[in-house]
């Protein structure tokens, strides 16, 4: 194999210790994409590139994370001197066709078809599911044209099937490589080519792969739990999930330590390689049937965080000339696949037999026939760099459009002035290369443009009075960062003053956006706009809906949009691959509901209610952390995703995207920080299957290169009811629940309140009727589902759902969004915080973390309830996005001083929103602490210490077990389930 030179990190980007390949996805923290739409309708930027050379080829650009060309990976899984990247040179070259003559199919179910003949795939996600995937097909002389966005995700079948795989490779023979006969393990009864039925052997070959064994059916916790009766040493979690818990007897059911997820019932050596942090499944097991899945009346879905930062994670990134998918559903080739011998392998998803004739070269072993040793099949997690006919057109610089309000209401916001400052200092940390371009519009009641073309000696304003945009010259206001540096910064440190008197009181966003638009649909790329207030001038103008006197009304009115002009602009944005960032920075109604044009564009919504730069000093501290980490983090542009499984059907989405086909996401821009969830049903029996996975895949581009990041899952299938129960995964089921936000507004708040209290419900009910043998009364649960009601509860509880307590609409609105977008972590640390107390740290060693010479304690998590708290403790509430540091009236005056640097409790100052760094042991240990739980999130959050006075209003709202205004007690809850259950 080649080497390929490694991807540096750069300016801003996060660094990966990747152990395999030092290539990390996003070191880059760049990528374009592929069009969605036809050559007509993308207009002249896409025109044909016929003759153009495969951008993945070219040679490397400065800035993209393209670094030195000799550098060698460490060790990987016990081997030595192992490549970033492999080509397979030595193999025989594929003939691919360059991205040339592109068009776009007519409609996708036509060329999706299998030829006759083609084993039918048994995966699933409503009718045409297999209308693409993320790549072409695995064998290059047999790839078709790619002419849409189904093709280059491999959707599109080749019009006949490649003939069998047992033409001599034009490299060197394999006897040559040192090839030495079969092992062992390849010497089982071949397979039919031709069979695509699961069976029970399917996973068996023994003493084949190190996951030969653990691929068997595992027996039932019932079977188990049944067969071992009285003895000892059964396993502690397997007996804890089979005990059914009476919720009115048991108060104290919250974990010392948070929540982690359930692990699947299965081999150490299966869950050694499933990738349970970016995929949550809400059923660790999956029900062989839809019949055992309604009966126990639980939601089956997936919550994703496809392109997460992978810090702390391996991400071996593979160059290959072929990326090896199976031929029938297009299923990447992943641990759980099955090697009949050394030539063919079973695919995990439809049970076809492939032959991986350009597989058979180990880049880690640099040998011929050991496949199962390639890191494709020993990662759950891996990143492909893929050819040219990815590509519809060639790879588009990062380009940047900054979109700002410059109103008399945004002047005495006074944010301007700081988001100026943030942009210089992080100019350079952009993501992307030399190519990358920036541009700057502001608007009040008219729109100023900014020329920026090198050889300016100041940057020129432009100023269209007039609300029929027209762009006045393109190439001059979308400028090469790097050739109008100068001017960019000149810009940046003049325009606050340039607006600092203006009396302008009209808002023209509509037009201001429209403009925006068609500065950037020659080439795609990001809006972030900027707006703090209500939209008064020209289309998309908008009227306050928000009555104050209803904010505590039962029934929530206006949660949808009053215009689909938002909408329909932010479809149009994505069609011309533009994703739009909104940062609402107002202290007025704004209608946020219908500034929907993030969720449609595959954008990210940052709100901050009541800011002032002066007046609320912590909002505008959170506004800078936020848009340092908005600046720097990795982007890719042109993104699609496609989720596939075994026997399952996808019938909903949930997150900012726009649907392309029935089951390709289209995602203009995709983050590090955004996730996605879907719903789904059997839809196939699984009764002949001991495994149901899933497999993710996410095209993006980086570093001028096609990448694809592929996520793998694995989790059992059972036929008893008690399994289900015993695999549920209580925190996933209770963010998809979340994700369901959508009835409020398609329905009712009522209504979307009633199906939360139902879920709970429904589930005391089935468990009651089917699983609990037990006559005693009260409201019994599976173990694994004790925490449901109180979650359920929270999220009653929450801005987005709550009734009968004062809620500005724009903060529903917002706080409805932020259920459907953040990753599950994130997600549950806002429905239920973690509550600690603090003043007693010192005393609360034991099970502290050592990490780099720092201890890390790690207290116990308290129920949330007033009950729990004294006056004469500190206590810490974690909340996701804020820190609640409360001190109570008679706190320790050690701990007072040693950590706030404040004499005593009367000292404290108000709106107090950090931590200073003392030299004393109490204060180190809350600092680690404090930053051990920052390194688990993408965005700092902000810290308030509140006194004994100010508690009432921010800390104790989030007491979720107490009662509050207009809504019970966690008590009282569980007394109305009961109630209903009994019916």
């Amino acid at each position: 194999p080649s080497l390929v030179p490694m991807a540096a990190s750069g300016p801003g980007g996060p660094l990966y210790p990747i152990v395999s390949y030092p290539s990390a996805p996003g070191s880059s923290q760049y990528g374009t994409l592929s069009s969605s739409q036809s050559t007509t309708q993308m207009g002249a930027p896409l025109h044909q590139y016929g003759a153009e050379p495969p951008a993945s080829s070219a040679s490397g650009h400065s800035g993209y994370g393209m670094a030195p060309p000799s550098q060698v990976a460490p060790t990987v899984n016990g081997q030595g001197s192992t490549h970033s990247h492999y080509s397979q040179t030595n193999q025989a070259s594929l003939s691919y066709n360059s991205y040339g003559g592109v068009t776009q199919s007519s409609g996708g179910a036509e060329a999706d078809r299998p030829p006759s003949g083609t084993p039918s795939a048994s995966v699933h996600s409503s009718p045409g599911h297999h209308q693409g995937d993320t790549s072409s097909s695995s064998t290059g002389s047999a790839s078709p044209v790619p002419n849409s966005y189904d093709s280059l995700e491999g959707g599109s079948y080749p019009e006949s099937m490649p003939p069998s795989s047992n033409v001599t490779n034009q490299g060197q023979p394999y006897g040559s490589y040192g090839y030495h006969g079969m092992q062992s393990g390849y010497r089982q009864g071949p397979a039919s080519h031709t069979d695509a039925s699961p069976s029970h052997d399917l996973y068996g070959q023994p003493n084949y792969q190190q996951y030969s064994q653990s691929l068997q059916p595992f027996p039932s916790l019932s079977e188990l739990s049944a067969a071992l009766g009285g003895l000892s040493g059964v396993p502690e979690l397997e007996v804890e999930a089979l005990r059914p818990i009476n919720l009115l007897q048991e108060r104290n059911l919250l974990p010392p330590r948070p929540l982690e997820a359930p692990e699947p019932n299965l081999s150490p050596d299966l869950k050694k390689v499933n990738c349970s942090p970016t995929f949550r499944c809400t059923l660790t097991s999956i029900p062989q049937t839809q019949a055992l899945l309604n009966k126990a009346r639980l939601p089956l879905g997936l919550l994703l965080h496809p392109f997460r930062d992978l810090q702390l994670q391996q991400l071996p990134v593979i160059t290959s000339n072929t990326i090896v998918r199976c031929r029938s559903c297009r299923t990447y080739i992943n641990p759980f696949v099955t090697f009949l011998d050394q030539r063919r392998w079973k695919c995990n998803l439809c049970y076809r037999v492939n032959d991986p004739d350009e597989f058979m070269y180990n880049p880690v072993t640099r040998s011929y026939g050991e496949p199962h040793k390639r890191p494709e099949v020993q990662n759950s997690t891996v990143e492909f760099i893929a050819s040219s006919d990815y590509m519809l057109r060639p790879p588009q610089p990062a380009v940047y459009l900054f979109v700002l309000d410059v109103s008399h209401n945004a002047v005495e916001a006074g944010y301007l002035k700081y988001f100026c400052e943030s942009l210089l200092e992080n100019l350079d940390r952009l993501p992307g290369d030399s190519r990358t371009r920036v541009g700057f519009l502001t608007f009040d009641s008219t729109i100023h443009f900014y020329n920026l073309q090198e050889g300016l000696s100041q940057p020129q304003m432009l100023v269209v009075s007039d609300i029929d945009v027209f762009i006045p010259s393109h190439d001059s206001l979308m400028v090469n960062l790097k050739e109008s540096n100068e001017l960019v910064k000149d810009l940046l440190k003049s325009l606050p003053a340039l607006f600092s008197q203006s009396r302008e009181t009209h808002s023209a966003l509509g037009p201001a956006l429209q403009a925006a638009f068609k500065l950037m649909s020659p080439t795609g790329g990001r809006i972030a706009v900027f707006q703090t207030q209500l939209p008064t001038l020209g289309a998309g103008k908008l009227q306050s809906r928000e009555d104050p006197n209803q904010r505590s009304s039962s029934k929530a009115h206006h949660l949808g949009p009053a215009t689909d002009f938002y909408k329909k602009l932010a479809l149009d944005c994505s069609g011309q691959q533009i994703g739009v960032d909104l940062f609402l920075l107002s202290s007025q109604y704004a209608d946020l509901a219908s500034l929907c044009i993030s969720r449609y564009s595959a954008g990210s919504v940052f709100y901050y209610p009541s800011f002032h730069y002066i007046h609320n000093p912590a909002q505008l501290e959170k506004f800078q952390r936020d848009l340092e980490r908005y600046l720097t983090r990795k982007i890719g542009f042109e993104a699609v995703m496609r989720i596939r499984c075994t026997k399952l059907s996808i019938h909903t989405f949930h997150g900012n995207f726009f649907v392309r086909s029935t089951d390709l996401l289209s995602l203009a821009n995709v983050n590090p920080d955004s996730a996605f969830a879907v719903q789904m049903s059997v839809e196939d029996s699984l009764a002949d299957s001991s495994l149901a996975c899933f497999q993710a895949a996410l095209l993006y581009t980086s570093s001028k290169k096609r990448r694809i990041r592929v996520h793998t899952l694995c989790l059992p299938v059972v036929s008893q009811l008690s399994d289900v129960y015993a695999g549920a995964d209580v925190q996933a089921i209770t963010c998809l629940l979340a994700n369901m936000i959508d009835r409020s507004i398609s329905s009712s708040l009522s209504d979307a309140r009633d199906a939360l209290v139902n879920a709970v419900v429904d589930l005391g009910s089935a468990y009651k009727s089917n699983v609990s043998n037990l006559q005693q009364s009260g409201l019994v649960l599976p173990a694994a589902m004790r925490l449901f009601p109180l979650y359920i509860l929270a999220l009653l509880k929450q801005k987005a759902l709550r009734m009968g307590t004062s809620t500005r609409l724009d903060e529903r609105v917002f706080a409805m969004c932020e259920f459907k977008t953040q990753p599950l972590q994130q997600l549950m640390r806002m429905v239920h915080p973690d509550l600690y107390r603090l003043d007693n740290i010192s005393d609360q060693l034991q099970g502290a973390l050592h990490l780099n010479d720092t201890i890390v304690p790690q207290p116990h998590l308290l129920h949330l309830s007033a009950e729990r708290l004294s006056r004469d403790g500190a206590f810490l509430m974690d909340c996701g996005n804020v820190f609640y540091l409360w001190i109570g009236k008679c706190c320790n005056e050690m701990f007072i001083r040693d950590v706030l640097g404040c004499p005593n409790y009367a000292s404290i100052p108000p709106n107090m929103s950090h931590i200073p760094e003392l030299e004393t042991p109490l204060s180190e240990r809350v600092r680690a602490f404090l930053d051990w739980l920052h390194d688990n999130r993408a965005f700092s959050s902000t810290i308030h210490v509140v006194d004994d006075a100010s508690a009432k209003a921010t800390l104790f709202q989030h007491l979720v077990e107490d009662r509050s205004e207009g809504a019970s007690s966690y008590h009282e809850f569980l007394q109305h389930i009961q109630q209903q259950v009994s019916k």
